[in-house]
């Protein structure tokens, strides 16, 4: 296999400059973390005439924004029935509703500032693994539909035309999601932001966060950016600093595996709708091509870690499996990414001084809970208030076991990867 890295990083056509902090700034809003949450807000910060800068550790798109699947769903993770119970009828509904107009809202901005992310809005498709798996989609459907989302429940000779694959028993079709090359959607966002009046700094790391009277005060590469108003927007990508608030997540792993283009007779027949998908399986696996015909499996698990020969046999099994005429096709890409987890599911929103929030854990729904969440968090901080927010905002939030419950997930992938050959993970 080759170790060629982040597939992502090498076919990216967005970018922006690499400019780090050099001089003192001052701004209406600072923003720490250059992934789609941070990018969305300062793009709408800087559309509303606000002065905002961004401080990214490494560079735009290099933590979780920069690894993810691509996928461009609509909702949480969650069924809706799940998120009202948790949250409860009002606050469930409304999140479910401003979610589900996520993917209109992300292939709205990238046709309206012309990023170049290999956008695809041919829908997505939950694959059931076992008949235990459709069964759990023919509810999703039903939920789904009271909610006004427009899903489709596929059987399985309609699951095979679409993913060439007869591995799986239906699928559930959402035609309002797709997919996008992820790090060329976040540096399109940049870009965009730079292009209407926004500062972002690369390769300035945040070394401490204070107070100070009516301001926050952001220190970076031994310079001070001051501002009124603060934004944390690192998620699963969050390193201490000084003074700075601590989101609190369960830090879960997800690697890819993605192979040499495909040849045009392949790709006739692997996914030639280019729907990205992913299963019900609980150790959850996923598969997607790209604008050149790479086939992307990616599954739970670690593999910069102890269990990375496992997580790497595993997928090259599952491409045996789904597509066994593929089954000697070379990855010649791999890399994983860190997904920040909360117990529930639901993304927090933690105000933790005067004008500052922090936004995180997505549980594996980056792209438009990170882009909506980014977009209205500006837009709360900049005057409209935390009405503006599609979720309420809490002062403290804990989760428990960090570390036990990351260890837990690792170890599930690995023992389901190294023990199973077929779909269940």
């Amino acid at each position: 296999m080759s170790t060629a890295g982040i597939l992502w990083e090498h076919t990216n056509g967005e970018g922006i400059p690499e400019t780090r902090l050099s001089s003192g700034k001052e701004a209406d809003l600072v923003v720490i973390g250059g992934g789609f949450t941070g990018c969305s807000a300062a793009l709408q910060a800087a559309r509303s005439g606000a002065s905002v800068i961004v401080l990214e550790a490494e560079t735009i798109a290099h933590g979780g924004s920069g690894r993810n699947v691509g996928l461009v769903n609509a909702g949480l993770w969650l069924p809706p029935d799940d998120v009202v119970a948790t949250m409860g009828e009002a606050a469930g509904t409304r999140l479910i509703e401003e979610l589900g107009q996520g993917p209109a809202t992300v292939f709205s901005l990238v046709q309206e500032f012309a990023i170049a992310c290999e956008a695809v809005q041919n829908g997505t498709l939950h694959l059931a693994h076992a008949p235990g798996g459709f069964r759990d989609l023919e509810n999703r459907f039903r939920q789904g539909n009271r909610f006004g989302a427009p899903l489709q429940l596929l059987d399985r000779d309609e699951t095979i035309r679409r993913t060439g694959s007869t591995e799986f028993h239906g699928a559930l079709l959402d035609p309002r999601a797709g997919t996008v090359q992820p790090r060329a959607y976040c540096n399109g966002l940049a870009r965009a932001a730079l292009g209407l009046g926004a500062q972002i700094y690369q390769n300035s790391p945040v070394t401490r966060v204070e107070r100070a009277g009516k301001s926050w005060r952001v220190h970076a590469n031994g310079e001070v950016v001051t501002a009124p108003r603060l934004l944390l927007a690192t998620n699963a990508y969050h390193t201490l600093a000084e003074g700075a608030y601590a989101p609190e997540y369960v830090v879960v792993n997800y690697c890819q595996f993605a192979t040499a283009p495909l040849t045009e007779a392949q790709r006739a027949k692997v996914l030639p709708g280019r729907e990205g998908c992913w299963d019900t399986a609980l150790v959850m696996s996923s598969i997607r091509t790209d604008e050149s015909g790479r086939l992307i499996v990616g599954g739970m698990g670690n593999t910069d870690g102890p269990a990375a020969q496992i997580h790497a046999r595993w997928a090259r099994r599952k491409l045996q499996r789904l597509y066994p005429d593929l089954g000697d096709v070379p990855f010649e890409h791999h890399w994983r990414g860190k997904i920040a987890m909360t117990r529930d599911h639901i993304p927090k929103v933690v105000e933790f001084g005067p004008d500052a929030y922090a936004v995180f854990g997505y549980s594996g729904r980056g792209i438009c809970p990170g882009t909506v969440i980014g977009t209205a968090a500006a837009k709360a901080l900049l005057g409209e208030g935390p009405d503006a927010l599609p979720l309420p905002v809490v002062r403290k939030y804990a989760e428990r076991f960090k570390k036990l419950m990351g260890a837990y997930y690792e170890f599930g992938a690995s023992l389901t990867h190294a023990t199973r050959p077929g779909l269940m993970g």
